[in-house]
């Protein structure tokens, strides 16, 4: 019988969202992963760089295991929304690379915790800012499995790209023809229902 060790479970699924959101950025320009695709800027590469502050703050900050290097957008005078966005001086391999070291910190945090240790998120009310590693991992899963279906509908507005992840689209196996034949008939069914 196998042991079930929920701390693996869970960190399993954020490394699988992590890899996910990455995957999103294979094979695009510079100009494609920063390119503000929704009326309110939704860019891969910005959705990079919040996910890096998101666990640099929950799993650093959070526990009193800050993250050794600084991150201007995420203090509390920065710019509104400066967390979403990269600038021409900040490059993929620059937001990838941090990407990479807040995971390393964070996974280094889940490894030294237990599931409820006790820690205090600053930026939430004071009702509810105690939390435990279990909280917050189940919070961070969320979120950034949240940034990834961001990322699917980015990725799929640029090049037509679509999938859950490498190795594993999930979806059907149509082609071109019968991807437009199934949108068009879901865009009939629609108009269809906006009549009634």
């Amino acid at each position: 019988m196998i042991a079930w060790e929920p701390k693996n479970d869970l960190h399993r699924y954020l490394q699988a969202a992590r890899d996910a959101l990455l995957w999103k950025l294979d094979g695009l320009s510079e100009y494609e992963i920063r390119r503000p695709l929704t009326p309110t800027g939704t860019n891969l590469l910005g959705l990079v760089k919040h996910l890096a502050g998101v666990e640099a703050g929950y799993f650093g900050e959070t526990f009193g295991r800050p993250f050794g290097e600084p991150l201007p957008w995420m203090e509390d005078d920065a710019e509104d929304n400066a967390d979403m966005w990269a600038t021409a001086d900040e490059s993929r391999d620059d937001i990838v690379g941090l990407y990479r070291r807040v995971w390393q910190h964070a996974d280094s945090t889940i490894a030294a915790l237990a599931l409820d240790a006790t820690g205090r998120v600053r930026w939430w009310p004071d009702e509810r800012n105690e939390v435990t590693l279990h909280q917050i991992l189940v919070h961070v899963i969320a979120e950034t499995n949240r940034h990834a279906g961001h990322a699917d509908i980015v990725r799929e507005l640029i090049d037509g790209e679509a999938g859950m992840r490498d190795g594993n689209l999930n979806l059907p196996s149509g082609d071109q023809e019968w991807w437009e034949s199934y949108r068009n008939r879901l865009e009939q069914t629609a108009r269809q229902a906006g009549q009634n």
